[in-house]
């Protein structure tokens, strides 16, 4: 079975949104090479770092939201 990385780094990204605290901190309880992913994607701020959640950017903020409501939300 191949893993689909891409697919795993959508999900946490949506998870990520559900998490949201101080309108774009997120936990980091996620794995770290997702993690890792994310932000070499652009999508979150560096996560080494001693805090305990992560800062989203713009484009991340505006793509988690998409991806929550994509995976996780019914359809009318």
């Amino acid at each position: 079975m191949e893993i689909d990385h891409d697919k795993i780094d959508e999900a946490v990204l949506a998870l990520m949104w559900l998490t949201l605290h101080d309108e774009r901190r997120a936990w980091k309880s996620f794995d770290w090479s997702a993690t890792n992913r994310l932000y070499q994607k652009g999508l979150i701020c560096d996560p080494a770092n001693k805090t305990k959640s992560v800062v989203l950017t713009d484009e991340g903020l505006q793509k988690a939201e998409e991806l929550f409501k994509a995976l996780f939300t019914r359809k009318p």
